[in-house]
């Protein structure tokens, strides 16, 4: 039953749970109503019988024929039931009336026990019966009679009858109502899900991923709306971004593999047509074809960096010393530009980082400050409190080419014949947001250029304890 319930339509789904909630109420409300009712009905006629006393004359008529032949004939039914009981239970029914059996609360009454008894009984027939009993004072008669005054039940049921018949008829009106209006507020509830539905089913089948729902309100509906749009437009800046770099990959790529394929068909051309090329034009020629090799595998390696996802890292993090990294990558910089003046001024920060991805990063700083830098031009690196400034003495980057420095393959035009795709400082400000900094580059006085890194950490480092807590975790 439950599987067939959850194999129906979300809408059919509403629609029957509406129903079955207002049914029950309704049925709630109708038990409810027809039990008050018939306890309103039940008191309005046992007050009714206490305040209603039996006429003299019928009292007097019945005790009259008792007395001569034991009893008075019965005669159709009557607004109310009087009979005269005694002590011992024998009864004397007036005329017109239905002869009740009797009770012992009817007894407790005539033997003087009780003063009325109020109760249920029923008539010789069977019929139900509403009873009161008291005793009254008879002309004739000295003392008093125990007297029992009875109203027949059957007006009652036939009012709770009707009343019962009226209240299901209203309630399976009210059902058959509750569940067109379910379905008419399920449809229409459902719709925002239906025009979000329709939309993934069009991205599904068509990769449209301009496609944006309206989002209007804050309920929850507006914002699966919002985040449906949200999730489309990052899909598509995403698809951009990955047809941008493959575009620009390939342009990058085509220029060493063209000059590498003509370095490689010369030298088997020669080999094969028997010229030897001249001593220094093959030096020169396997220099290029080495060179650019070089710079292929150093843009397949950048390529490869920047396809990682934005969240994950190429190792674990853990707590390094950014001075000693620094003066890693100074030392390999400094291989590069031999005829540079490097100077350096590192304090110890300690920072939570991935140590391979930040000393490249910090590699690719100090390479571009070198590559800008004039012969015979000074470099200044600096550490202090988690800033890392690096200040070369080259032409400068132009104010309008700043915002595009941390580009994926943007490279000045004055930087264009200079070796290099145009990735590195992109894989420099990716490293550094991971590790939760922020990288700037921006002119400096005098002339040059100023790389500015800031990465939040301590200038000492954190207890053994708290580190291998942190292993612990990352395990």
């Amino acid at each position: 039953m439950i599987r067939r319930f959850q194999a129906l339509p979300l809408r059919s789904r509403l629609a029957l749970l509406t129903a079955t909630a207002v049914a029950v109420a309704v049925a709630a409300v109708a038990v409810t109503c027809w039990l008050l009712a018939r306890t309103q009905l039940h008191n309005e006629l046992d007050t009714s019988l206490r305040n209603t006393s039996a006429p003299l004359g019928t009292v007097a008529a019945a005790w009259d024929a008792c007395r001569t032949d034991g009893s008075a004939p019965p005669s159709g039914r009557t607004f109310a039931y009087v009979q005269i009981v005694d002590s011992e239970g024998n009864r004397c029914v007036a005329a017109d009336s239905q002869p009740v059996k009797v009770q012992q609360d009817d007894l407790a009454v005539a033997r003087g026990v009780d003063f009325y008894a109020l109760h249920s009984s029923t008539t010789d027939d069977g019929a139900e019966v509403r009873v009161h009993t008291s005793r009254m004072p008879v002309p004739g008669f000295r003392g008093e009679l125990t007297v029992s005054v009875s109203r027949p039940l059957y007006e009652i049921d036939a009012s709770l009858n009707r009343l019962a018949l009226l209240l299901t008829a209203l309630a399976g009106v009210g059902v058959v109502a509750a569940g067109a209006a379910g379905l008419w507020v399920a449809r229409t509830g459902l719709k925002p899900v239906d025009r979000l539905t329709d939309a993934v089913e069009h991205v599904a089948r068509t990769e449209d991923l301009t496609v944006r729902i309206p989002a209007e309100g804050d309920d929850e509906i507006a914002r699966l709306s919002r985040s449906f749009n949200q999730m489309t437009a990052a899909l598509a800046s995403s698809r951009d971004r990955q047809a941008q770099l493959i575009a620009d990959a390939g342009h990058e790529l085509r220029t060493p593999l063209t000059s590498l394929r003509t370095n490689i068909e010369l030298l088997a051309r020669s080999e094969q047509t028997g010229r030897a090329l001249p001593p220094d034009d093959r030096v020169a020629l396997l220099a290029s074809v080495k060179a650019q090799m070089t710079e292929l595998a150093a843009l397949i390696g950048d390529l490869q960096e920047l396809s990682r996802p934005d969240s994950a890292t190429p190792g674990p993090v853990q707590v390094v010393a950014l001075h000693d990294i620094a003066r890693t990558a100074l030392e390999r910089a400094r291989l590069r530009g031999p005829e540079l003046t490097i100077t350096s001024e590192l304090r110890p920060w300690y920072v939570r980082a991935e140590p391979a991805a930040l000393e490249r990063a910090l590699v690719n700083v100090l390479d571009n400050a070198v590559k800008f830098s004039p012969p015979g031009g000074t470099v200044e690196v600096v550490l202090d409190r988690g800033v890392l400034t690096v200040r070369d003495h080259g032409p400068g980057v132009a104010p309008e080419e700043l915002p595009h420095v941390f580009e994926r393959f943007w490279r000045s035009p004055s930087a264009r014949a200079l070796p290099g795709s145009g990735l590195g400082l992109s894989i420099v400000a990716r490293t550094v947001q991971q590790a939760g900094g922020e990288v700037e580059l921006r002119p400096a006085e005098g002339g040059g250029t100023v790389a500015v890194i800031g990465l939040p950490g301590a200038p000492a480092p954190p207890p053994p304890s708290v580190v291998a807590d942190e292993r612990v975790d990352q395990a």
